[in-house]
């Protein structure tokens, strides 16, 4: 039996797609015109003997078939970018300094700087786990060379916006929600230690909306902050980055609270020079954001 050797190119196109949430948009990003990207799709389809994609709506879903297939081409993507990535830059030593908000940790550590390291054994990484005003200080002293942050109301000379994330009113996954509202109590919060952009944020909406609230909690860390909701001591706010399993977003309306509005990720340059350590790191946070920066 012949074996099927399936095309890079289209399981990029594939993978691009549902990612970006459209495959309109995935011709952008790839510059390749729509009808490119529909013969990746047809390709694809021909050679697994599958129907990997059906209609739902106005837009398309995976089939079961589609999901097996979806699941494979990440991981071979992800190993030819790695080997494209350690031939190409296999002189490349040195060290990078990287700074990461902790809601980013489980996305930067187990992918980003796991596959960098192995692609790149001479460079070293000195990474921090940080929040946000402590994370641009050491951007603008040039204590770190990359920082990934929220976008707010600090910034730097050389940063761009990677994308957007909703935060979302989080609880326990079993916790009756209505029951604060149904005795007439102020909304128990955890939060993170003032000042913070996001805590600023839910507050100011809070007071607009003359709902009643109380901190119960407040945590300098994030896994602090999932250990109080998870133990039933109220509600926090946060993107769904780094959620843990045990923990659901809430519907603003079932608590008649209000809704949250987005927030950026911004990356910091410390210097406008291009290195090619950063920029091999920048492209591997590209990749690793891609999925979950689009609506």
């Amino acid at each position: 039996m012949k074996k099927i050797i399936y095309d890079l190119d289209a399981l990029r196109s594939f993978t691009m797609g549902m990612d970006a949430g459209s495959f309109a948009k995935a011709s952008e990003y790839l510059c390749k015109s729509t009808s490119a990207i529909s013969a990746h799709l047809k390709k694809l389809e021909e050679q697994t003997g599958q129907v990997i994609l059906e209609k739902n709506g106005r837009h398309l879903k995976l089939t079961p078939a589609g999901e097996i297939l979806y699941s494979y081409a990440k991981r071979m993507l992800a190993l030819n970018d790695e080997a494209n990535q350690a031939l190409g830059n296999m002189n490349l030593a040195g060290a990078v300094r990287l700074g990461f908000q902790e809601d980013f940790g489980e996305h930067l550590l187990t992918g980003v700087l796991a596959g960098f390291s192995r692609a790149h054994p001479n460079v070293s990484i000195e990474a921090k786990i940080a929040r946000n005003a402590e994370l641009i200080s050491q951007i603008n002293t040039d204590q770190l060379d990359l920082a990934l942050t929220w976008a707010g109301n600090l910034d730097t000379a050389h940063s761009i916006l990677l994308g957007e994330l909703p935060l979302h009113w989080i609880g326990r996954a079993e916790q009756n929600l209505t029951s604060w509202q149904a005795r007439k109590e102020p909304i128990p919060l955890i939060l993170f230690e003032a000042p913070c952009l996001i805590r600023q944020q839910a507050l100011r909406l809070l007071d607009e909306a003359n709902i009643p609230w109380r901190i119960v909690l407040t945590s300098q860390s994030l896994a602090g902050i999932w250990s109080a909701v998870n133990a039933g001591l109220g509600i926090t706010v946060r993107t769904r980055a780094g959620l843990p399993q045990t923990l659901q977003c809430i519907h603003s309306e079932a608590l008649g609270l209000p809704t949250l509005p987005s927030l950026g990720i911004r990356l910091h340059h410390a210097r406008p020079q291009r290195d090619p350590i950063i920029d091999s790191l920048e492209k591997n946070i590209f990749q690793a954001l891609a999925t979950i920066t689009q609506p």
